[in-house]
């Protein structure tokens, strides 16, 4: 109970709208960070170095400096770290993430740019920055909220970023204001989550209070790759492309009701409520659908079903917003006792109501 309290309390508001840049639709997050009375090949030697470290630390080769220009101030570099969602003595919840660093300095500043954000999620599971967590996908339609199924990526993904760019300013002088995980509640804001670059003095540590530029991204228009057919005898849905899902889809993943349904016929039919929510993604090429029970919910029908469907109910809405059928596929870790249980299908069959 004080667990869910404390869930209720969390305050997102740095996660909404805004939170995740886009630059020509691609996700890059950047900051600035000025050192006054800094040369440029200062500026240079000091990113380098941190860049270097920084890339060595997992001990990966294909986590290193790619390429680095004194004349230009140039140095880039990939990346490859966890990003951590949960752990705790039974599991730990992770993906693996690769992305793409550039600096570029000049006498006195420099640019960090962070971008190509890759995620590897179970091993199979593979997203990019994009299509993930940014506004469109990650937050409801009114930009209020962030939508359940997506919201853990958002937030860690953001942190990370602003873990990187902390990383950076520490190495040309500044306090880490960065905490333990357990105090992180007690912490403010770091320097880094404000708009504005960082200004490093002899005295300290200041953050530029200039407004940053707004950039209005014009709402990307979804086309199929073959024309949406529509389904006898449910004249009002349509079937969507499994090879590119509606962004709708995924915020109602994340904000509706989720009925599991299994059997065909209506009178036998089974239905349960997916409690623990769940998500959408591409698995080995496939379109899939994640859906979780949470530990006090029978699960015994799902367990003996190969197939079943999936309905997302929009709130105040007796009528499914969308219907997903699935074919179950096997199990990749046995749950915990005690534990909620996912179940991962191969979406057969997409429909949307019209």
């Amino acid at each position: 109970m004080q667990a869910d309290s404390q869930k209720e309390k969390r305050d997102d508001t740095r996660y909404l709208a805004g939170a995740v840049p886009e630059v020509d639709g691609k996700v890059v997050f950047s900051k600035e960070i000025q050192i006054p009375g800094m040369s440029q090949t200062q500026v240079f030697n000091t990113a380098l170095k941190w860049m270097n470290e920084r890339l060595q630390e997992n001990k990966n080769q294909e986590s290193r400096v790619v390429f680095s220009d004194e004349e230009k101030g140039t140095i880039a570099g990939i990346g490859e770290e966890w990003i951590i969602f949960t752990s705790s003595a039974l599991s730990l919840d992770r993906t693996l993430t690769n992305y793409q660093i550039t600096v570029t300095c000049k006498t006195g500043s420099c640019l960090v740019e962070l971008e190509k954000l890759r995620f590897t999620y179970r091993d199979t599971e593979k997203y990019r920055a994009e299509e993930w967590i940014t506004d469109k996908y990650a937050l409801n339609k009114t930009k209020t909220k962030l939508v359940r199924g997506l919201a853990k990526w958002r937030r860690k993904t953001v942190d990370f970023a602003d873990d990187v760019f902390m990383d950076a300013a520490v190495a040309f002088g500044a306090p880490d204001t960065r905490v333990k995980a357990q105090k992180k509640e007690e912490q403010k804001p770091s320097i880094v989550t404000s708009a504005g670059p960082v200004v490093i003095q002899s005295s300290g540590v200041k953050v530029a209070t200039v407004e940053p530029v707004q950039t209005v991204i014009p709402a990307a228009t979804i086309v199929p790759s073959t024309p949406a057919a529509t389904i006898t005898g449910t004249p009002n849905y349509k079937e969507a492309d499994l090879k590119q899902i509606p962004g709708d889809v995924y915020a109602l993943m994340g904000n509706s009701k989720l009925v599991i349904s299994i059997g065909t016929d209506e009178f036998n039919m089974t239905n349960m409520t997916a409690n623990a929510g769940g998500a959408l993604g591409y698995q080995s090429g496939k379109a899939v659908a994640y859906c979780t029970l949470s530990a006090d919910q029978s699960y015994e029908a799902i367990e003996k079903a190969d197939k079943y469907t999936i309905k997302l109910y929009a709130p105040n809405q007796t009528i499914p917003s969308a219907i997903i059928e699935c074919k179950k596929l096997p199990a990749q870790v046995s749950p915990q006792a005690g534990q909620p249980r996912t179940y991962v299908g191969e979406i057969t069959k997409l429909l949307i109501k019209q």
